[in-house]
């Protein structure tokens, strides 16, 4: 990886803190818990991936629509997390 990914990639970061920090605060909070878990065990490539930025956009889209995240994540946000990445090989080999 060059400087220029580096500088890129830290770039693509900022602005994808940035919008979840404009998220509402229930969704932030169902969020942080769920990257946690997902630097944890999550699918090997994570960070190359767009799990991320895809449920940032999706919680956009839920909340934009005036629905309470656990009205998207469920009750159990856990079985949420491990059904979207049910069929990626994890960190953790746990898979």
């Amino acid at each position: 990886m060059g400087l220029q990914d580096m500088i890129e990639g830290k770039r693509q970061w900022r602005g994808h803190v940035a919008r979840v920090k404009a998220l509402p605060p229930d969704y932030r909070i169902v969020y942080d818990e769920i990257q946690r878990y997902l630097f944890k065990v999550g699918p090997v490539g994570l960070l190359d991936g767009g799990l991320l930025p895809e449920l940032v956009e999706f919680f956009e889209e839920s909340a934009a629509a005036g629905r309470g995240v656990l009205e998207v994540t469920g009750t159990d946000v856990a079985a949420f997390v491990d059904d979207l990445i049910k069929d990626t090989p994890t960190e953790s080999g746990a898979d």
